[in-house]
């Protein structure tokens, strides 16, 4: 797949596709997100690569979560975060309230999390194979 190619009514989440926390809030959007909004590459697949440079984002910055919205934005650290929430069903949808809070406390929060992700919650070798049911998840 390619940018040209990309579904463009969908939002496509970047994620840490060797990180175990990144790997479990994947599989946790996917069963909340029951108006089938996402989809999800690994940031560092091919595809993800060319998005990251196609929206010119230093990967030395930002290397967790990146929410793409083909021609319209993109979003990172928790602001992708508490809008991916907002699109969740459910209790879940409540998290995006947090968005009030001023931009430098809730990536202080973020980056604190994302700093300590894989001593927290491990790292794989190498990016999950999505099964044959999720397969249409991914690009």
């Amino acid at each position: 797949m390619s940018l040209d190619n990309l579904p463009k009514n969908k939002k496509i989440i970047l994620f840490d596709g060797v990180c175990n926390l990144c790997d479990s809030s994947v599989q946790f959007i996917i069963k909340n997100d029951s108006k089938d909004v996402f989809r999800f590459t690994a940031i560092q697949s091919e595809l993800g690569q060319e998005i990251i440079h196609h929206i010119n984002i230093d990967t030395k910055l930002i290397d967790s979560i990146i929410l793409y919205e083909p021609g319209v934005a993109y979003y990172h650290k928790a602001e992708a975060a508490l809008l991916i929430a907002r699109n969740l069903k459910g209790v879940y949808k409540l998290i995006s309230y947090f968005n009030f809070l001023p931009k430098g406390l809730k990536n202080m929060v973020y980056d604190y999390i994302a700093k300590n992700r894989y001593k927290w919650y491990g790292k794989k070798d190498s990016c999950m194979i999505p099964t044959p049911e999720l397969k249409s998840k991914f690009l």
